[in-house]
């Protein structure tokens, strides 16, 4: 039987979002090692750089779920796709279009239904 959690405080969905967006930010790393040389030393040095990313994001991970329940933390994760089309057009020159912006607003609906009822 497990331990009812208290309920999450905005310090904890602070730390939730931020974990995610440091995740979101090892695309960053890996979209960069695809475009070099392979086992060139910019390729090596971006894929350990994503490897490294994954790692603190899988201890951070661990936190996350000491605070939330799995369900909320799960259904939070999705913005990570936000996350990653603004990675991209910030920093690939690539477009926004109407269909991924109603995306993500169809992510924070989802996100936000969870949490209203899970707390």
């Amino acid at each position: 039987m497990s331990t009812p959690q208290k309920k999450p405080t905005w310090k904890d969905y602070l730390f939730l979002h931020g974990m995610l967006f440091l995740y979101a930010a090892g695309g960053i790393a890996s979209k960069t090692a695809a475009g070099k040389p392979f086992l060139s030393f910019e390729f090596c040095f971006f894929y350990g750089l994503m490897l490294l990313n994954l790692a603190v994001y899988a201890v951070l991970w661990q936190q996350v779920l000491k605070r939330f329940s799995l369900s909320t933390a799960f259904s939070n994760k999705a913005v990570t796709i936000v996350w990653g089309m603004l990675w991209g057009c910030l920093l690939f020159d690539e477009k926004l279009t109407l269909p991924m912006i109603l995306g993500c607003l169809l992510i924070f609906a989802g996100i936000f239904l969870v949490v209203s009822d899970h707390g």
